[in-house]
């Protein structure tokens, strides 16, 4: 991951080319303010209407997987490898070759395995919930325990707070390093606190950071010694085959391999699904981890479902026939979000370039760009966007109860718009930044 400092002037301004906002006196400011609030009127008169707030698939991205839908007929044999009947109940972990598929994204042996339903979401929504009503593995309910508390790398995955929110579950913000979490302070956390029972990880291409970890900070997640026998690492590999360059694909240790060399095979839950490989909301979707946390995984699975959709797992395995074949699918998929990274990076470049007003994530896969405000702008930045057409995820949103402390970081989701709408959004976002970082200097002055 590469930070870039953001120093550029204010174009049709000579007088400033080249020179930190911040060098700038009390009347040269005041002088491109007035200059700004008429760019950005008269770029709220042009009715813009352009959505960089979620990591959807575009309808290009979409149209990839349209060949799924050809997979599997009324005249199909709807039978798997084991003979099973796909139209019928049963087979609650997955079809084998469904398994095969889903490890190989996340690079991991498919009897780790349970594959589930749609989305890799309500997979960890339902283990927070079963740890919360029952227990980890015949452990003490969390919902019987005095305190729960999770750690949480930040800037963060807003729908992972909104679950251990949503169950009361204290959050801890855990600073996000070029190389991963503060690993000193997982360590102190996890080692000395019993009422710590798991951490929040998106460990390759993170959201929002683009964020890889690195062998070292794997390892140190294997080796951790939780106080808490419930301790659980919740390893989101969402973004495990989303490269932007495939010629030069990212590589992190397998967890569950480094977990068990450390004599710790219980430790980690790994999650991953095809929501941005084939169809967001008609994928498969899975949970990676050890035999004894599998059976306890299936204890209240077998309650909840008699089984998930064993038609559509079956669908894409035909679509895909193996890794490769979803590889090669992916492929498509860089070809597409690429040229939408690379615009907002070459128009905030030029845009922002020499300005000391902020900083932003060059990242090599995944869905988003992070972007960090002076502190104290990015509610306004936001807002002013959204005021002038352009939506954006709410500022604080990657933080635990939506709180960045610093009011500074943004999340930028290119996937979606067309790369010229992507050009005169960023545009406007980078006026915005422009705007608000003036009159934040300003009152300063």
């Amino acid at each position: 991951m590469k930070l870039y400092t953001i120093m550029h002037g204010f174009k049709g301004r000579s007088f400033i080319t080249m020179k930190s906002y911040k060098e700038l006196s009390h009347d040269e400011l005041l002088e491109l303010q007035g200059a700004l609030n008429k760019e950005y009127a008269d770029a709220k008169s042009k009715g813009l209407s352009l959505n960089m707030a979620r990591g959807k698939p575009s309808p290009e991205q979409l149209g990839f997987s349209m060949g799924i839908m050809d997979a599997l007929n009324s005249s199909s044999e709807l039978v798997s490898e084991d003979g099973t009947d796909c139209r019928n109940y049963g087979v609650l972990d997955g079809i084998p070759e469904a398994k095969r598929l889903m490890a190989g994204m996340v690079d991991t042996k498919s009897e780790n395995m349970i594959v589930c339903g749609n989305a890799s979401l309500p997979i960890m929504y339902d283990t927070v919930a079963r740890s919360y009503a029952f227990g980890v593995c015949g452990g003490k309910p969390w919902c019987k325990q005095e305190h729960v508390k999770f750690l949480c790398p930040v800037p963060g995955y807003d729908r992972h707070f909104a679950i251990t929110e949503q169950f009361g579950i204290e959050m801890i913000n855990i600073p996000m390093h070029e190389d991963g979490p503060d690993m000193d302070l997982v360590e102190k956390y996890v080692e000395s606190d019993s009422s710590v029972k798991g951490i929040w990880c998106v460990p390759k291409y993170s959201n929002p950071e683009g964020v890889c970890y690195s062998d070292e900070v794997v390892r140190r997640f294997a080796a951790l010694k939780p106080a808490a026998e419930d301790f659980r690492i919740y390893w989101d590999n969402a973004y495990a085959m989303h490269h932007l360059y495939p010629d030069q694909p990212v590589e992190i240790l397998d967890i569950i391999e480094e977990c068990e060399k450390a004599g710790h095979p219980d430790m980690v839950f790994e999650f991953c699904s095809t929501s941005k490989v084939t169809f967001s909301g008609s994928g498969v979707a899975a949970v990676a981890t050890s035999e004894k946390n599998r059976e306890w995984f299936k204890k209240t699975m077998t309650i909840q479902t008699i089984g998930y959709d064993k038609i559509n797992q079956l669908r894409h395995v035909k679509y895909f026939g193996d890794i490769e074949g979803m590889k090669a699918h992916m492929v498509k998929m860089a070809d597409s979000l690429r040229p939408k990274f690379e615009a907002v990076h070459e128009v905030l470049e030029a845009e922002l370039g020499g300005l000391e007003i902020g900083k932003w994530t060059d990242p090599k896969g995944g869905y988003f760009i992070s972007f960090y405000t002076l502190p104290g702008c990015a509610k306004k930045v936001a807002a002013m966007c959204k005021d002038a057409g352009v939506t954006l995820t709410g500022a604080g949103a990657t933080y635990p109860y939506k709180k960045d402390p610093e009011d500074s970081n943004i999340r930028i989701a290119p996937s979606f718009p067309t790369v010229d709408e992507m050009k005169l959004a960023s545009k406007l976002f980078a006026l915005c930044v422009k705007l608000v970082s003036v009159e934040k200097l300003l009152e300063e002055k």
